[in-house]
């Protein structure tokens, strides 16, 4: 069973020939309202996956709750732990340029609101995967890590966006997944030497004793668990929207880890995910299911130690 605690929002999509920077307007024909949001994006990924999945975060009251948890419940997401209240239902402006980068924007709104003890201690427990991000409270994450780790849950953080957790919650953590801007800055937050992803994510293995992933787009993945490092690689594929691609590797890495597959293995599931998910416009959309991901999966080598 996998318990993701995190976010929910609505994404307006800005198709655009450019990013825009600073001071600068441009102009798109049109935009698109999709689901969003780091753990909604993450929960899908992995029921799509095939692993059974509860949601716990917020939403408004508003219009938009509706389109935000929409998705979920149509992969069969458990969402009774979806929390209604006062505030606006988050919000992402996201700009996306022919190519794929994109540009976001989010607007936390009712995400503000959620709680660790929306979490009850028996949806925890050595048969859950607890999977986090950080676009909730900081200090509701933090409870939750050290509620799972005092029940021997099974835990994998997406720091992302990235901020500094206290050390206590990273130690507590069994999968960090960072991409490499986030790798660097943790290590830098944390005093840790490395100036590439490999020396970064071993550093931070190092300090906090779990294993590391970074994700690195269209160079795969880098491993660092028990004093080994791997290099996975990623699929070719024309990227249209890049915005889900980290969501959809970490919902289904985690959906990996809860069929018992080994770490790489997960990871090498993920990275075909992650590519995947990038087919189209939009964060939901496009997250691949098992069988998509199955029949990709010999496209990628099998996990190089470096």
């Amino acid at each position: 069973m996998i318990v993701v605690f995190g976010s929910l929002n609505v994404d307006l999509v800005l198709p655009v020939s450019g990013l825009p920077g600073p001071g600068e307007t441009v102009l798109t024909p049109a935009y698109r309202v999709v689901p969003g949001g780091k753990g909604g994006n993450q929960a899908l990924a992995a029921a799509r996956a095939g692993a059974r999945v509860a949601m716990y975060g917020c939403v408004g009251r508003d219009g938009f709750a509706e389109v935000a948890v929409a998705g979920l419940g149509e992969a069969g997401v458990r969402m009774d732990g979806v929390g209604r209240v006062a505030a606006a239902t988050g919000c992402a402006a996201v700009c996306v340029e022919t190519g794929g980068e994109n540009q976001i924007v989010v607007a936390s709104g009712a995400n503000l609101a959620t709680r660790a003890d929306q979490v009850p201690d028996d949806a925890l427990g050595r048969d859950t995967i607890l999977v986090l991000q950080l676009e909730v409270p900081l200090a509701e994450t933090t409870k939750l890590i050290a509620r799972a780790r005092a029940l021997d849950t099974r835990i994998v953080l997406n720091a992302a966006p990235a901020a500094p957790l206290p050390a206590e919650a990273l130690e507590a953590v069994d999968v960090l997944v960072v991409n490499a801007g986030e790798a660097s800055m943790l290590s830098a937050s944390y005093g840790l030497d490395g100036s590439s992803s490999t020396e970064h994510i071993t550093a931070l293995a190092g300090a906090f004793g779990g294993a590391v992933v970074a994700t690195l787009g269209a160079r795969g993945a880098v491993v660092h668990a028990n004093g080994r490092t791997w290099q996975i690689g990623a699929l070719e594929i024309a990227a249209v929207d890049t915005t889900g691609a980290g969501d959809a590797f970490t919902g289904v890495l985690a959906a990996a880890l809860d069929k018992d597959a080994t770490l790489c293995d997960a990871v090498r599931r993920a990275s075909v995910a992650g590519a995947l998910a990038c087919r189209g416009e939009g964060a939901q959309a496009n997250a691949p299911t098992a069988g998509e991901i199955d029949a990709r999966l010999a496209e990628l080598a099998p996990a190089i130690p470096i």
